[in-house]
Protein backbone atom coordinates (compact mmCIF):
# COMPACT_ATOMS: atom_id res chain seq x y z
CA UNK A 1 0.00 0.00 0.00
CA UNK A 2 1.55 3.87 -0.96
CA UNK A 3 1.85 6.07 1.47
CA UNK A 4 -0.63 8.73 2.02
CA UNK A 5 -3.47 6.23 -0.17
CA UNK A 6 -7.54 6.66 1.26
CA UNK A 7 -6.66 3.32 3.06
CA UNK A 8 -3.91 4.42 4.96
CA UNK A 9 -4.65 5.32 8.86
CA UNK A 10 -4.34 8.85 8.98
CA UNK A 11 -2.35 10.47 12.11
CA UNK A 12 -4.95 11.96 14.80
CA UNK A 13 -4.32 15.21 16.90
CA UNK A 14 -5.20 15.45 20.29
CA UNK A 15 -8.26 17.41 21.51
CA UNK A 16 -7.13 20.91 22.19
CA UNK A 17 -8.39 23.71 24.62
CA UNK A 18 -10.31 26.47 22.51
CA UNK A 19 -8.47 29.06 21.85
CA UNK A 20 -8.13 32.17 23.34
CA UNK A 21 -10.20 32.66 26.36
CA UNK A 22 -9.88 29.65 28.50
CA UNK A 23 -13.34 29.28 29.80
CA UNK A 24 -14.74 28.66 26.03
CA UNK A 25 -16.92 25.63 25.71
CA UNK A 26 -16.32 26.01 29.76
CA UNK A 27 -19.78 23.38 31.04
CA UNK A 28 -21.35 25.84 33.61
CA UNK A 29 -20.78 29.44 31.75
CA UNK A 30 -21.13 27.55 28.25
CA UNK A 31 -19.72 28.66 24.76
CA UNK A 32 -19.42 33.08 25.63
CA UNK A 33 -16.48 34.03 26.57
CA UNK A 34 -16.02 36.07 29.79
CA UNK A 35 -15.87 39.74 29.31
CA UNK A 36 -14.37 40.07 33.18
CA UNK A 37 -10.93 38.71 33.02
CA UNK A 38 -8.25 37.65 29.34
CA UNK A 39 -6.61 34.99 31.29
CA UNK A 40 -7.10 31.60 32.61
CA UNK A 41 -3.75 30.34 33.13
CA UNK A 42 -1.78 31.02 35.91
CA UNK A 43 0.07 34.14 36.59
CA UNK A 44 3.17 34.79 37.80
CA UNK A 45 7.08 34.79 36.97
CA UNK A 46 10.10 34.50 39.19
CA UNK A 47 9.54 34.93 42.93
CA UNK A 48 11.92 36.57 45.23
CA UNK A 49 14.30 34.22 46.69
CA UNK A 50 12.48 34.33 49.97
CA UNK A 51 9.49 33.53 48.66
CA UNK A 52 10.37 30.64 46.20
CA UNK A 53 11.96 28.78 49.05
CA UNK A 54 8.72 29.19 51.25
CA UNK A 55 7.47 27.96 48.51
CA UNK A 56 9.71 24.69 48.15
CA UNK A 57 8.80 24.38 51.62
CA UNK A 58 5.13 24.91 52.74
CA UNK A 59 3.32 24.25 48.93
CA UNK A 60 3.06 20.64 49.42
CA UNK A 61 1.42 21.18 52.68
CA UNK A 62 -0.76 24.28 51.75
CA UNK A 63 -1.38 24.59 48.26
CA UNK A 64 -4.11 22.04 47.23
CA UNK A 65 -3.83 20.13 43.72
CA UNK A 66 -6.93 20.24 42.53
CA UNK A 67 -8.32 18.38 38.92
CA UNK A 68 -8.11 21.21 35.94
CA UNK A 69 -10.29 21.80 33.16
CA UNK A 70 -7.50 22.40 30.18
CA UNK A 71 -4.23 21.19 31.48
CA UNK A 72 -1.84 21.91 34.49
CA UNK A 73 -1.49 25.52 33.59
CA UNK A 74 -5.70 26.48 33.63
CA UNK A 75 -7.00 27.85 36.79
CA UNK A 76 -10.21 26.52 35.54
CA UNK A 77 -11.54 23.57 37.85
CA UNK A 78 -12.79 20.42 36.65
CA UNK A 79 -16.32 20.92 37.46
CA UNK A 80 -17.19 17.85 38.43
CA UNK A 81 -14.77 18.07 41.25
CA UNK A 82 -16.49 18.60 45.05
CA UNK A 83 -13.83 19.62 47.77
CA UNK A 84 -14.03 17.87 51.02
CA UNK A 85 -13.62 20.70 53.77
CA UNK A 86 -13.75 17.77 56.25
CA UNK A 87 -10.95 15.90 54.83
CA UNK A 88 -8.72 18.68 53.44
CA UNK A 89 -8.41 20.56 57.44
CA UNK A 90 -8.83 17.21 59.43
CA UNK A 91 -12.02 18.52 60.89
CA UNK A 92 -15.34 20.46 61.07
CA UNK A 93 -14.77 24.47 62.04
CA UNK A 94 -16.22 27.72 60.43
CA UNK A 95 -14.64 28.56 57.21
CA UNK A 96 -13.44 31.28 55.92
CA UNK A 97 -13.11 31.91 51.85
CA UNK A 98 -10.79 34.31 50.75
CA UNK A 99 -11.72 35.42 46.73
CA UNK A 100 -7.60 37.16 45.77
CA UNK A 101 -5.72 37.07 48.70
CA UNK A 102 -3.12 38.56 46.82
CA UNK A 103 0.61 38.62 49.22
CA UNK A 104 -1.91 36.79 51.68
CA UNK A 105 -1.48 39.64 54.62
CA UNK A 106 -5.29 39.22 55.45
CA UNK A 107 -5.35 35.52 55.28
CA UNK A 108 -2.22 34.94 56.79
CA UNK A 109 -3.22 37.11 60.00
CA UNK A 110 -7.02 35.83 60.19
CA UNK A 111 -5.77 32.10 60.49
CA UNK A 112 -3.28 33.67 63.51
CA UNK A 113 -6.23 35.39 65.29
CA UNK A 114 -8.73 32.46 64.64
CA UNK A 115 -6.93 28.99 64.90
CA UNK A 116 -10.62 27.83 65.72
CA UNK A 117 -11.68 28.54 61.61
CA UNK A 118 -10.46 27.18 59.14
CA UNK A 119 -9.26 29.19 55.61
CA UNK A 120 -9.44 28.58 52.10
CA UNK A 121 -7.98 31.20 49.48
CA UNK A 122 -8.25 31.31 45.79
CA UNK A 123 -5.57 32.64 43.99
CA UNK A 124 -3.61 33.26 40.45
CA UNK A 125 -0.68 34.84 41.26
CA UNK A 126 2.12 32.06 42.26
CA UNK A 127 4.41 35.08 43.37
CA UNK A 128 1.34 36.31 45.82
CA UNK A 129 1.34 33.00 46.95
CA UNK A 130 4.99 33.00 47.64
CA UNK A 131 4.74 36.08 49.20
CA UNK A 132 1.93 34.41 51.18
CA UNK A 133 4.25 31.15 52.40
CA UNK A 134 6.86 33.88 53.73
CA UNK A 135 4.79 35.26 55.61
CA UNK A 136 2.90 32.15 57.39
CA UNK A 137 6.80 30.98 58.36
CA UNK A 138 7.22 34.70 59.97
CA UNK A 139 4.47 34.01 61.59
CA UNK A 140 4.93 30.98 62.87
CA UNK A 141 8.64 30.36 63.07
CA UNK A 142 8.85 28.14 60.44
CA UNK A 143 5.71 25.55 59.89
CA UNK A 144 2.53 25.99 57.89
CA UNK A 145 -0.26 27.21 59.48
CA UNK A 146 -2.66 24.18 59.67
CA UNK A 147 -5.89 26.16 59.24
CA UNK A 148 -5.04 27.43 56.00
CA UNK A 149 -5.06 25.83 52.15
CA UNK A 150 -4.63 27.77 49.15
CA UNK A 151 -6.07 26.86 45.47
CA UNK A 152 -4.42 28.25 42.17
CA UNK A 153 -7.82 28.77 40.58
CA UNK A 154 -9.85 31.30 39.23
CA UNK A 155 -12.53 31.96 42.13
CA UNK A 156 -15.32 33.50 40.00
CA UNK A 157 -15.60 29.92 38.23
CA UNK A 158 -14.45 27.57 40.95
CA UNK A 159 -17.18 28.57 43.56
CA UNK A 160 -19.72 27.62 41.60
CA UNK A 161 -18.83 24.10 41.67
CA UNK A 162 -16.01 23.38 44.08
CA UNK A 163 -17.88 23.44 47.72
CA UNK A 164 -21.14 22.28 48.69
CA UNK A 165 -23.46 24.89 48.83
CA UNK A 166 -23.79 27.09 52.21
CA UNK A 167 -20.12 25.80 53.71
CA UNK A 168 -18.72 29.14 53.95
CA UNK A 169 -19.07 31.21 57.52
CA UNK A 170 -17.33 34.36 55.23
CA UNK A 171 -16.48 35.33 52.44
CA UNK A 172 -13.72 37.73 51.89
CA UNK A 173 -13.00 39.85 48.91
CA UNK A 174 -10.49 42.78 50.11
CA UNK A 175 -9.06 44.83 47.46
CA UNK A 176 -10.04 43.38 44.47
CA UNK A 177 -8.28 44.87 41.29
CA UNK A 178 -10.34 48.44 40.31
CA UNK A 179 -9.92 47.84 36.62
CA UNK A 180 -10.14 51.85 36.79
CA UNK A 181 -10.80 52.47 33.14
CA UNK A 182 -14.49 52.72 32.20
CA UNK A 183 -13.92 50.56 29.83
CA UNK A 184 -12.34 47.70 31.88
CA UNK A 185 -14.92 47.96 34.27
CA UNK A 186 -16.87 44.99 33.14
CA UNK A 187 -13.66 43.03 34.18
CA UNK A 188 -14.21 43.99 37.80
CA UNK A 189 -15.19 40.69 40.40
CA UNK A 190 -17.97 42.01 41.86
CA UNK A 191 -20.76 41.49 39.83
CA UNK A 192 -24.44 40.35 39.65
CA UNK A 193 -23.27 37.13 39.19
CA UNK A 194 -20.37 36.44 41.53
CA UNK A 195 -22.98 37.69 43.67
CA UNK A 196 -25.17 34.86 43.04
CA UNK A 197 -22.15 32.35 43.45
CA UNK A 198 -21.29 33.72 47.22
CA UNK A 199 -24.81 33.92 48.05
CA UNK A 200 -24.99 30.31 46.86
CA UNK A 201 -21.36 29.11 49.07
CA UNK A 202 -22.39 31.47 52.84
CA UNK A 203 -24.61 29.70 55.40
CA UNK A 204 -27.62 31.21 55.91
CA UNK A 205 -26.10 33.67 58.40
CA UNK A 206 -22.85 34.01 56.55
CA UNK A 207 -21.02 37.14 55.67
CA UNK A 208 -19.45 38.92 52.80
CA UNK A 209 -16.71 41.49 53.47
CA UNK A 210 -14.99 43.57 50.91
CA UNK A 211 -12.90 46.35 51.31
CA UNK A 212 -11.61 48.76 48.23
CA UNK A 213 -9.70 51.80 48.43
CA UNK A 214 -11.71 53.32 44.81
CA UNK A 215 -14.84 55.49 45.07
CA UNK A 216 -16.43 54.22 42.01
CA UNK A 217 -15.75 50.81 42.92
CA UNK A 218 -17.45 50.97 46.15
CA UNK A 219 -20.37 52.66 45.17
CA UNK A 220 -20.41 49.91 42.25
CA UNK A 221 -20.50 47.24 44.98
CA UNK A 222 -23.02 48.90 46.65
CA UNK A 223 -25.45 49.28 43.30
CA UNK A 224 -25.18 45.77 42.65
CA UNK A 225 -25.49 44.48 46.28
CA UNK A 226 -28.25 46.68 47.18
CA UNK A 227 -30.55 46.02 44.57
CA UNK A 228 -30.50 42.37 45.95
CA UNK A 229 -33.09 40.97 48.27
CA UNK A 230 -31.28 37.91 49.46
CA UNK A 231 -28.20 40.10 50.65
CA UNK A 232 -28.52 42.79 53.15
CA UNK A 233 -25.73 45.51 54.26
CA UNK A 234 -24.98 44.91 57.83
CA UNK A 235 -21.83 46.96 58.32
CA UNK A 236 -19.13 49.68 56.76
CA UNK A 237 -17.05 49.58 59.45
CA UNK A 238 -13.51 47.86 58.93
CA UNK A 239 -13.85 43.80 58.78
CA UNK A 240 -12.64 42.53 62.45
CA UNK A 241 -9.69 40.69 61.29
CA UNK A 242 -9.02 42.59 58.37
CA UNK A 243 -4.91 44.07 58.45
CA UNK A 244 -3.67 47.63 57.33
CA UNK A 245 -2.64 46.18 54.44
CA UNK A 246 -0.51 47.08 51.21
CA UNK A 247 -3.21 47.76 49.02
CA UNK A 248 -4.34 49.89 52.21
CA UNK A 249 -1.25 51.41 52.29
CA UNK A 250 -1.29 52.75 48.69
CA UNK A 251 -4.57 53.94 48.78
CA UNK A 252 -4.26 55.77 51.90
CA UNK A 253 -0.63 57.58 50.67
CA UNK A 254 -2.55 58.51 47.02
CA UNK A 255 -5.36 60.11 48.97
CA UNK A 256 -7.93 57.58 48.46
CA UNK A 257 -10.90 57.05 51.28
CA UNK A 258 -11.40 53.32 52.43
CA UNK A 259 -14.15 51.47 51.94
CA UNK A 260 -15.51 48.27 53.76
CA UNK A 261 -18.27 46.61 53.49
CA UNK A 262 -20.33 43.66 54.91
CA UNK A 263 -23.64 41.84 53.62
CA UNK A 264 -25.26 39.01 55.51
CA UNK A 265 -27.20 36.27 53.22
CA UNK A 266 -30.85 36.91 54.12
Amino acid sequence: MSEGSADSPQPTTPPQPPPGHYALGHPVIGPRPLARTRSFTRRGGRMPRTHQAAWDRLSREVVLTVPRAHGDTSTVVETSYRLDVGEVFGRRAPLVVEVGPGSGDALVAGAVARPDWDFLAFEVWRPGIGHALAKMEAATGGPALPNVRVIEADASLALQTILEPGSAHEVWTFFPDPWPKTKHHKRRIVSDDFATTVRDVLTEDGVWRLATDWDDYAEAMREVLDAREDLRLVSTERAPLRPVTRFERRGTEAGRAITDLAYVRV
